[in-house]
């Protein structure tokens, strides 16, 4: 379940550039109701972009936005209490890793579900079922 975070460079600290993943992959793994689960914990991944700050815009202008894309299967989040609690956790994280000027509004996060059977890992194509059967198996 990969996280994307888009960042213009200075505005994570040298340790939220390490740490953002890792905490925002827990995060993520929390709101599911999968901790400890190492199935689920083993697909959880992503990347962390680090963009020079004239390449990062919103609303037509240039502006110092940190971007968290979570992309998951349509059974991800299943419930709007599920994404808040990751919303909420992530912009926390976001707030705690970058500088002190950061402002709470220029935190986005969106979370993109792709249909059943969209998500995969290799070859091998997961439906719904197949990710709940193997998150199930082992737990």
């Amino acid at each position: 379940m990969p996280i994307t975070v888009t960042a213009p460079e200075g505005v994570l600290t040298p340790t939220g550039e390490r740490e953002i993943l890792p905490r925002l992959s827990a995060a993520l793994i929390e709101a599911s109701g999968a901790t400890g689960n190492s199935f689920f914990t083993a697909i959880v991944g992503g990347t962390v972009h680090v963009l020079a700050p004239r390449h990062i815009y919103a609303g037509s202008a240039n502006r110092p936005v940190v971007m968290v894309e979570l992309k998951l299967p349509n059974i991800g989040l299943g419930s709007v209490e599920a994404r808040k609690a990751f919303i909420t956790n992530a912009a926390g994280i976001v707030a705690e890793l970058c500088v002190p000027e950061h402002k709470s509004e220029n935190t986005w996060i969106n979370i993109v579900n792709a249909p059943d059977g969209g998500w995969g890992i290799g070859d091998r194509q997961y439906t719904g079922d197949a990710l709940i059967t193997a998150a199930t198996a082992a737990h």
